[in-house]
């Protein structure tokens, strides 16, 4: 996705990144529960242990603070777990061992490893992703809707900053989702899966110009906050199980005060806190 970065130009003083999964769109608990955690238990024919297993994977991924995990990350912590508590997963710290220190986690990426290793447990890990982007893909509109007050916060931001996409989801099923809810026309670049990670993302985008303070991350997961730490940009949480309000407060307070300057500090920290108070 160098292209899409070297391409991109900056033209407003502030940016605001936006994650999709969970943040905008109220994708995340659907994908996970009917997608990502059903299709593992099949690739690995855990059956027998589904419910316990099921309910684990929606905790690491949803609503703990490794929510928002990358899914191979993901997906060799369950695996571990399973390994030790119901069943020998072969090759376990294989995958492991991939997903803690591969440069990229993507499928592409998962491809050009197995051509190289031809390793049983990272084809049975890039059969699963490409089972789970199929059976995402087959999710009813009902299961791909913005949050309330989305579309509207976007539009408010957007007349002041330049909106960047910044995801670690599947590129392809964010744009179909933020294009079929009238999303896109209020961004202007889409970093997603394929792109690297969020750290690097915003790294990258703040090579366009843009200065430290005025620009915001907005998200979900501790992913979220972390790659905002590491820029040293302000962060904007929107609250599990709270979106709409948060996204109210987005529209109402959290962008007049990135333009006025009066984001960081007590705003700052009142914000943060209560992203890690809502994830304990």
């Amino acid at each position: 996705m160098a292209a899409i970065l070297d391409e991109f130009q900056k033209s407003r003083d502030y940016l605001i990144c936006v994650d999709s999964d969970g943040c905008a769109m109220d994708t995340m608990n659907s994908k996970h529960i009917k997608c990502f955690g059903p299709c593992m238990v099949e690739e690995w024919g855990l059956e027998e242990w589904e419910d316990a297993i099921l309910k684990r994977w929606n905790e690491i991924n949803l609503y703990t603070m490794t929510r928002g995990i990358n899914r191979f990350l993901g997906l060799s912590m369950a695996l571990e777990e399973i390994d030790a508590k119901y069943h020998s997963i072969e090759g376990v710290k294989e995958l492991k061992d991939w997903a803690e220190h591969a440069p990229e986690l993507s499928n592409d990426a998962l491809e050009k490893e197995i051509e190289a290793t031809q390793s049983p447990v990272l084809k049975k890990a890039l059969q699963w992703s490409v089972s789970v982007n199929a059976r995402i893909r087959t999710l009813q509109e009902e299961d791909k809707q913005p949050f309330a007050g989305v579309k509207e916060a976007l539009a408010y931001a957007h007349r002041v900053a330049d909106i960047a996409i910044v995801s670690s989801a599947n590129r392809q099923a964010v744009l179909e989702e933020w294009e079929m809810h009238g999303l896109l026309e209020h961004t202007d670049i889409v970093l997603a899966q394929d792109a690297g990670s969020k750290a690097h993302c915003i790294s990258e985008l703040l090579k366009k110009g843009y200065e430290k303070d005025k620009v915001l991350m907005t998200g979900d997961a501790p992913g979220d906050y972390k790659a905002a730490q590491i820029n040293g940009v302000f962060y904007y949480p929107i609250l599990v199980r709270h979106e709409a309000q948060s996204w109210n407060e987005f529209q109402k307070e959290a962008v007049s005060r990135l333009v006025n300057g009066s984001y960081g500090g007590d705003y700052q920290q009142k914000k943060a806190e209560a992203f890690l108070e809502n994830l304990k």
